[in-house]
């Protein structure tokens, strides 16, 4: 897969936010459409341990990976439920190994082998833009599911 930038993630972001309701649902389903198995997952109850709004902004932000990587790299293969399982659990192996004091430095680790640093970035903000806010959207129970989420995604994706 090809490095998919900064910068195509924001113009992903401010076209998004341009859309109307209606648009923004077509997106979504030509996100289901594409990703069946993917898009299943990401709504299915493996998610239930985050609120309303968490399952909202995953979603959301599932889209925006998604259609960063299809602007790069046109549209993929679907993804299998064993390719989201393996990259799952890995992920989840990496996590559990790390050393770092607070959350930021757990992520440190996902940074060495990665050829989508910028993807992997945009997770790493999206769950801890505000982690000093009490009033924040991502609780700290959040921020895990949901980063390792959108990294499953990012390497299941990769791997096509």
């Amino acid at each position: 897969m090809k490095f998919v930038g900064e910068n195509i993630i924001d113009d992903i972001i401010e076209e998004l936010e341009e859309l109307s309701e209606d648009q923004y649902q077509q997106k979504m389903e030509a996100f289901s459409e594409a990703q069946p198995v993917l898009f299943a997952w990401l709504f299915s109850e493996h998610f239930d341990l985050l609120n309303e709004d968490e399952q909202g902004y995953l979603q959301y932000l599932a889209l925006i990976a998604w259609n960063a990587i299809v602007k790069e790299n046109g549209v993929l293969e679907a993804v299998s439920e064993d390719q989201i399982g393996e990259a799952e659990e890995k992920n989840y192996e990496i996590l559990e190994q790390s050393a770092g004091k607070n959350f930021r430095d757990r992520l440190n680790p996902f940074f060495e082998n990665t050829d989508q640093e910028d993807l992997v970035a945009f997770a790493e903000e999206a769950v801890l833009e505000d982690e000093d806010d009490p009033e924040s959207l991502v609780t700290k129970e959040g921020r895990e599911p949901i980063f390792i989420a959108l990294k499953t995604m990012i390497d299941a994706l990769s791997e096509l």
